[in-house]
């Protein structure tokens, strides 16, 4: 074979991007920025989504093949929120850009490459409530005597296990930092878990954290898919960069160590989710990681008043460990936030009820208003009072609509057509059948994947005959149901599928069992509405295997809900905003809490989770603090502000408007 080389030719005059007269000076310079890695701080409310998107579109407007861009957020929705905005700035490119969280980007390449971990390239993904179920039958499995002392339950090995992994820790420094109680049992935890990972490969799943343990060790194992990958993406862009774990910033090196051409984007000052793993390291140490990485700041505030700015900054400036910046706003100047001091929880929420009908009646409705706090017990006597006064609302948390037992039961039935070696399902959708518990449901599934292929064992009835009267006329009407959903007609109209399921038995299965049996039936029928935009199943399970965040009301309802109050932590608050905040309980030991006070580090990201609450706020700001409070037993205790008000400078009435509250 002949080697030709072209040689690259006169240098091309790159071209000028006429939508980039849409950015102020601060984003336009990270649209424009030179290659090489960058770190983006982007400060809130100063449009990091509007810079991180106009980058990418100039990208391609300068000639960089869509497909070789990789764009890493953290959530499905913003993926597509930014492509879509790519798109209108440089249609037809976009769709081809590798976008998506980080999960869904290893799924995609993993399903290309999985044999080479000692997986088949059709392995389930395993939901949190299956990994749960899945711990259970390995811990049962596994040791014999679970009686003499108290052995983890399967959710504290599971979260054992993830903090390991997305921390980069060992099992036995996770064991004596995090649950130091169960240190004397470390060998036999160290055993169950060893089992669960093999019975994972065994059954060809993968738990979430597996997608990106199991890309990392693909990129960092087999040299020839890390440089091909590491080609590829000549451009890696990723969004929210401080609530990255230290497994993503692994991923993220790997994915760049050819061209360097990396961008992070996010602000240290809102890294709150050390709980979950994130490391504010990692944002923190990236130019000791990226060498010559070259710094922008986006400091112009498009959302809130000065006045408001002025407290978060002045806050936050008490942080040690930060990259140094200060918002700056757009918006004419308002009113002072009001510093707000109350008798007590139930003052507070008396306070807050009347306070919002009052902007209500001044055209700020209900949906633009929001009330903050720390933990989800701070909102229990707001939320009696607002029903007390009629007023609705919405909490930000609950069970997710695809979590819901009846929804995952008809799932069930799908991921079996889907893998017939998940146990899982097939114990599932067993159990829904009369005369069909534990023991007969593992018997049948280990009969059926002792013959190597289940599904052929189902068409030609190889178990059946042997189960004695109940199980076996159960498993028939299993069996029956199974073998209608598996046909053409219905596998290529996702749709149908539920629908079929739900006239075949579960309608009657629901009826017979729960009181709420319409409303489950309901929701059964919205799922399949939802489900009818997929081609196949198979697409409808793999976008539900990676959606995180969608609740029953999106789904149900389709759309922006009624006028309704918001409740929520800061945590599930960040990232959004309203013209109206009110934020609760500002006391020390409640805001911040008492327990996350154990450290340095703990109190600086306690008082970034106040910059959050208060850069939520467009234009009224509202600081609550109940002067009473009880303790640990329950008594009645003098409180004090919290330190994050307590800190900012003496001439408080400069930043903050107090307000005394008198009972008409």
């Amino acid at each position: 074979m002949r080697q030709y080389t072209l040689d690259s030719g006169p240098a091309r005059a790159p071209r000028e991007s006429g939508f980039l007269r849409d950015l102020n000076p601060e984003q336009r310079r990270v649209a424009e920025a030179r290659g090489g890695p960058l770190l983006v701080l982007a400060g809130a409310g100063t449009g990091k989504t509007r810079a991180l998107t106009y980058r990418t579109a100039h990208l391609v407007h300068q000639g960089v093949a869509p497909d070789r861009i990789l764009l890493l957020t953290f959530t499905n929705r913003a993926a597509r929120e930014m492509i879509e905005r790519v798109t209108r700035l440089v249609p037809g490119e976009a769709k081809r850009i590798w976008a998506g969280t980080f999960h869904a980007i290893a799924n995609r390449i993993l399903r290309q490459h999985a044999d080479r971990l000692g997986y088949g390239t059709n392995y389930v993904i395993l939901d949190p409530q299956e990994a749960r179920d899945l711990m259970e039958v390995v811990v049962a499995d596994t040791l014999t005597d679970l009686t003499s002392r108290r052995f983890p339950k399967r959710e504290v090995l599971l979260a054992m296990l993830s903090s390991a992994v997305n921390t980069d820790r060992g099992l036995k420094q996770v064991v004596e930092a995090d649950h130091p109680q169960f240190q004397s049992q470390l060998p036999q935890i160290d055993q169950v878990l060893t089992a669960y990972l093999a019975a994972k490969v065994e059954m060809n799943a993968m738990d979430y954290d597996d997608l990106l343990v199991n890309l990392r060790l693909m990129l960092e194992d087999h040299d020839d898919l890390r440089g091909a990958y590491a080609q590829r993406f000549q451009h890696v862009l990723v969004d929210e960069y401080q609530d990255t774990n230290r497994l993503q910033a692994a991923i993220v090196a790997l994915l760049s160590g050819h061209h360097r051409n990396v961008m992070v984007v996010g602000d240290d000052c809102q890294s709150i989710y050390a709980f979950r793993g994130a490391d504010v390291r990692n944002i923190l140490d990236f130019p000791k990681l990226f060498e010559g990485a070259e710094i922008h700041r986006l400091q112009t505030n498009y959302r809130s008043t000065p006045q408001i700015l002025e407290v978060a900054n002045r806050s936050i400036k008490h942080n040690r460990r930060q990259y140094e910046k200060t918002l700056a706003a757009v918006r004419e100047a308002g009113e002072l936030p009001a510093f707000v001091a109350l008798a007590d929880a139930d003052q507070q929420a008396a306070f807050v009820a009347q306070r919002v009908l009052e902007l209500r009646e001044e055209g700020v409705g209900l949906e633009r208003q929001a009330v903050l706090y720390r933990a989800h017990y701070q909102s229990m006597e707001l939320q009696l009072e607002l029903q007390r006064r009629g007023i609705p609302f919405i909490i930000r948390s609950g069970a997710k609509f695809f979590e819901q037992a009846h929804i995952r039961d008809l799932l069930a039935h799908l991921r079996v057509l889907f893998n017939p070696l998940d146990r899982l399902a097939w114990t599932r959708v067993l159990k829904l059948q009369d005369g069909i518990g534990n023991k007969h449901a593992t018997g049948i599934f280990q009969a059926l994947a002792s013959t190597g292929d289940p599904w052929t064992a189902l068409l030609n009835d190889v178990v059946g005959p042997g189960l004695p009267g109940r199980a076996r006329r159960g498993y028939a009407r299993a069996r029956e149901v199974l073998l209608a959903l598996g046909r053409p007609e219905l596998t290529g109209n996702p749709a149908a599928m539920f629908d079929h399921l739900l006239d075949a038995f579960y309608a009657e299965h629901l009826r017979q069992a729960h009181p709420n049996a319409e409303q489950r039936i309901e929701d059964v029928r919205q799922m399949a509405h939802f489900a009818g935009q997929f081609a196949d199943y198979t697409a409808f399970l793999e976008e539900l295997a990676l959606v995180e965040s969608v609740s029953a009301e999106e789904v149900v309802d389709g759309g922006p809900t009624d006028e309704k109050l918001l409740l929520s932590t800061v945590h599930q608050a960040k990232g959004l905003e309203w013209d109206a905040v009110y934020a609760l309980h500002l006391a020390d030991g409640q805001f911040p809490l008492r327990r996350a006070l154990r450290t340095d580090d703990e109190l600086e990201e306690e008082r970034r989770l106040f910059y959050v609450a208060v850069t939520r706020a467009r234009r009224d700001l509202y600081l609550c603090f109940p002067q009473w409070g009880n303790d640990r037993e329950q008594r009645r205790v003098l409180q004090r502000p919290s330190r994050f008000l307590a800190e900012l400078p003496h001439s408080r009435g400069d930043l903050v408007e107090t307000w005394r509250i008198s009972e008409g």
